[in-house]
């Protein structure tokens, strides 16, 4: 029995189109502010204020070490632009989850599980803010309270793959690795918490896979598979 299970989001408990998902998100975004800034500069600081999060090496929180980034590269009212991008995620962004393929297992899993004495944890790679995470747990037929800890860009340090990004939450359970298991669709930025101790679960519905891993050295299987495997474990 395991003290708590961390789940990614993105493919995951939300399956999605990630390549889509992401065309969306960004034309969308750059969108909002065509009026006022270059498209291609503007998607251009987006994506490098998001590449700086990626490889943030734990100096700030990754809210921060976006902005930093993107205030080089784009000049104005930040404290407008700010606004914006919060108005942008509360309206606008709902077109992203036409990308989204919400799928009922999901909600059995976390609801079977909650009768369980085991932690709960939302392990979404931290590069959007609270408001954008807690709509897409909406999408996918959660709710916050759901989980004991959600990782957003305002409260983490690090992101996926770092395993830092893991310590960090082990830290906030008060949990060993050994102690808990990591359930993901992505071999490279999920799976590599195994380094630390943990167990892992692949889940293949939105199978990444950008190092052409042998996945048969994992536990693997789609949502409903882990659903079936609970019931017989739990």
């Amino acid at each position: 029995m395991y003290k708590a299970i961390l789940f990614d989001l993105d493919g995951s408990l939300l399956p999605l189109d990630e390549k889509q998902f992401i065309k969306i998100y960004f034309g969308g975004v750059s969108k909002r502010f065509a009026d006022k800034y270059d498209p291609q500069e503007f998607l251009d600081a987006l994506w490098k204020g998001t590449l700086a999060m990626m490889n943030n090496d734990g100096s700030a929180t990754n809210e921060n070490v976006f902005w930093k980034t993107f205030k080089k590269y784009i000049q104005g009212d930040y404290q407008a632009i700010e606004k914006e991008f919060s108005d942008y995620y509360k309206t606008d962004f709902s077109a992203v989850k036409a990308t989204c393929k919400p799928n009922p297992y999901s909600k059995k899993i976390i609801d079977y599980l909650k009768q369980k004495d085991i932690k709960l944890v939302l392990a979404t790679n931290p590069l959007f803010p609270a408001v954008a995470t807690l709509e897409r747990i909406k999408w996918a037929g959660l709710t916050s309270s759901d989980f004991e800890v959600i990782t957003t860009y305002e409260d983490n340090y690090y992101c996926k793959p770092n395993l830092n990004y893991y310590r960090d939450i082990l830290n906030r359970i008060n949990c060993h690795a050994e102690e808990c298991l990591m359930v993901g669709n992505d071999v490279r930025e999920d799976m590599v918490v195994g380094k630390l101790g943990m167990d892992t679960y692949l889940l293949t519905e939105c199978l990444i896979n950008s190092n052409q891993e042998d996945i048969e050295k994992f536990k693997f299987g789609k949502l409903e598979d882990f659903y079936r495997l609970l019931l017989i474990d739990f």
